[in-house]
C-alpha cells in the first residue's frame, strides 16, 4: 500500500483556501504530504493554515496573485528557501467573466488568460529545476469539461481550459524525459464559491442536474481525490491525460 500515499512528498498548491484547492491542500495533507498553499488574501490565508491545525512543517502558505508575473517569481523564491526541490505542483487556480464573446472587453480577457492559463504555463516553467531534483516530479493541472465541450461560461474561460489540457500534454511528453509527470482534471460543477453564483438559481440548477447523469453537483473533495491519485506513485505510468470528474456530464447523450 505505499504507492497509495504521499508520504514525504512536497506539493505546492494555488489557490489552496477555498473550493477545491483547499479540499485538495486537505486531502494532501492527510496522505502524508508537505503542501505549500498560495493565496492573494492574507487573513483568509492564515485562517486556513490554522484550521489544519498542524506543525507549520507540514503546512506553510505564501501571499500572491498568481496572475501576476513579479509574484510568481516571488513564489519560486519562497520554493527555493523552503525546500529547495518539489515534488508535486497543483496548478489550481481559476476565474471566469460570464459573458457573451462581443461583450468581453481586451481587459477582461486578458484577466482571464493571466489567472487560468498563462499562470499555469509560467508556475510549471518556473518549478521545473525543483521537480526535476525530485526522482518523482508530477503536475496536476485543473481544467474543466468547458474545456472539452460548449458550456455556458463563456467563450474566453473555454479557451483557457481547453488550452490547459493542450499544455498538459505538451508538458508530459516534453518532460518525460526528467521522469516528471503531468497530467489534469477537469470537473463539472463542483460546490465551489465560483459555482455558486450561478447554481443559486433555482433554475440553472436544475440545467445543470437534468444533464448530469448522476443528479447532483459534486464536491471539491471528489475532485481533491482525482487530483491526490495522479500525484500519487499508484499513478505512476499516467502521465498527459486529462482525468474528467462530472458525474457522467461528457459522456450523457440523448
Amino acid at each position: 500500500m505505499m504507492k497509495w500515499n504521499l508520504n514525504g512528498k512536497t506539493a505546492l498548491i494555488t489557490g489552496g483556501t477555498k473550493g477545491i484547492g483547499r479540499a485538495i491542500a486537505e486531502e494532501f495533507i492527510g496522505l502524508g504530504a508537505s503542501v505549500f498553499i498560495v493565496a492573494r488574501d492574507e487573513a483568509v490565508l492564515h485562517e486556513t493554515i490554522q484550521s489544519f491545525g498542524l506543525d507549520i512543517s507540514f503546512v506553510d502558505g505564501f501571499v500572491a496573485d498568481v496572475s501576476v508575473p513579479s509574484d510568481r517569481h516571488r513564489i519560486f523564491e519562497a520554493i527555493g528557501k523552503k525546500w529547495g526541490k518539489l515534488d508535486i505542483l497543483v496548478n489550481n487556480v481559476g476565474t471566469n467573466i460570464r459573458k457573451k464573446t462581443l461583450d468581453y472587453s481586451e481587459t477582461e480577457i486578458q484577466k482571464i488568460f493571466d489567472t487560468n492559463l498563462f499562470s499555469s504555463l509560467d508556475l510549471s516553467r518556473l518549478m521545473f529545476p525543483y521537480l526535476r531534483k525530485s526522482d518523482y516530479g508530477s503536475i496536476v493541472n485543473v481544467s474543466s469539461v468547458a474545456g472539452l465541450t460548449h458550456l455556458k461560461t463563456g467563450i474566453v474561460y473555454g479557451m483557457t481550459k481547453a488550452a490547459i489540457i493542450q499544455m498538459t500534454k505538451n508538458l508530459a511528453c516534453e518532460w518525460a524525459a526528467w521522469n516528471i509527470r503531468v497530467n489534469a482534471v477537469a470537473p463539472w460543477y463542483i460546490e465551489t464559491p465560483l459555482a455558486a453564483q450561478v447554481l443559486q438559481n433555482p433554475d440553472y440548477l436544475k440545467s445543470v442536474l437534468d444533464r448530469t447523469p448522476l443528479k447532483r453537483v459534486g464536491k471539491p473533495s471528489e475532485v481533491a481525490s482525482a487530483v491526490s491519485f495522479l500525484s500519487m506513485p499508484a499513478s505512476s505510468y499516467i502521465t498527459g491525460q486529462c482525468l474528467v470528474v462530472d458525474g457522467g456530464f461528457s459522456v450523457y447523450g440523448f
